[in-house]
């Protein structure tokens, strides 16, 4: 996997959550010297806090690889991300409001620094070297605990100053409304992993231990857990054909913790698409390919950008 023509390596720092990988990766795509560490919580000094670890794990990976120094580095997080600002507008989760990443990692690492979403930015290496590189209209969706998702259009991706892509908060009809009930939900709370294990054990009263429970259940005929994966089903092709007829998606990338249900996901996705689609064309729904690391292989495309091609 070539990410570059430009020999020097670049630092990657992938936060998440709860965890930041961090790595310092070849040209060749190669990580080098991996860190995987807690991701710090600090509610007075949230970005800060993210910074101040990030300059430390880029100390210890040069005193790991001192004849090999990063001429540029790549960031990515979640929430929302202007990435032409260099801004982390909101994390829900670890608490930022329109924190200066970029400048801010940039005094501490004294290198060129390139900040951008961690979901677009896993998925644009998806899109590059994936399943779906032979296509211009994408969307990739990583459903996991919640759902994100990142939209190319005409091979670029669409950014719209961070907003784009929030396909986990898109309206899709709510399966507990009740026969002829009209009311609406969010996509995560019926299709996501996390929502499919929850949904299962407040309907049941049988506790599991994820969404892979659940539909081990429904193949052993557990008419409950068919009927929860089912709606989850249902919800994500309601989502992937609004796709379709709003920005002519073409292909649909699905990764994160659902994606390991392979064809027990893609097959019932696939049928409910081709039911509901008229006369627009039917996208081709495809797994991810690139795994865990695809965060910290796109945070080092990104840095690479900065250096060109004679660095």
């Amino acid at each position: 996997m070539v990410l570059g023509a430009a020999e020097s390596p670049v630092l990657s720092f992938d936060v998440g959550g709860t965890d930041i990988k961090a790595g310092l990766v070849d040209a060749k795509g190669v990580v080098l010297g991996m860190r995987r560490v807690p991701t710090p919580l600090d509610p007075a000094r949230p970005g800060e806090a993210v910074v101040e670890r990030l300059a430390e794990l880029a100390a210890e990976l040069a005193a790991e690889f001192p004849g090999t120094p990063a001429k540029a580095a790549g960031i990515i997080v979640p929430g929302i991300v202007d990435s032409v600002a260099g801004v982390g507008v909101y994390s829900a989760n670890l608490g930022w409001r329109n924190f200066p990443f970029t400048a801010e990692a940039q005094k501490r690492l004294g290198i060129p620094v390139a900040f951008d979403h961690d979901v677009r930015s896993a998925a644009a290496v998806e899109h590059a070297l994936g399943g779906s590189r032979e296509f211009s209209d994408v969307v990739v969706m990583v459903v996991g605990t919640g759902i994100a998702a990142a939209v190319f259009s005409g091979g670029k991706a669409v950014t719209a100053g961070g907003f784009a892509g929030e396909l986990g908060h898109a309206q899709v009809p709510d399966p507990d409304a009740g026969p002829g009930g009209t009311a609406a939900t969010i996509l995560e709370a019926v299709g996501s992993a996390g929502a499919i294990a929850k949904r299962y054990q407040r309907i049941s009263g049988n506790k599991v231990n994820g969404a892979r429970s659940v539909l081990l259940r429904a193949t052993s005929g557990d008419a409950l857990a068919e009927r929860v994966w089912a709606e989850a089903m249902d919800a994500l092709a309601f989502t992937i054909c609004q796709c379709v007829n709003i920005i002519g998606t073409e292909a649909v990338v699905i990764g994160g913790g659902l994606a390991e249900a392979g064809e027990d996901l893609l097959q019932p996705l696939r049928a409910r698409v081709e039911q509901t689609l008229d006369f627009q064309r039917r996208p081709h729904l495809i797994r991810a390919q690139l795994g865990q690391d695809a965060g910290l292989l796109g945070a080092a495309l990104n840095a690479r950008a900065l250096l060109g091609g004679g660095q």
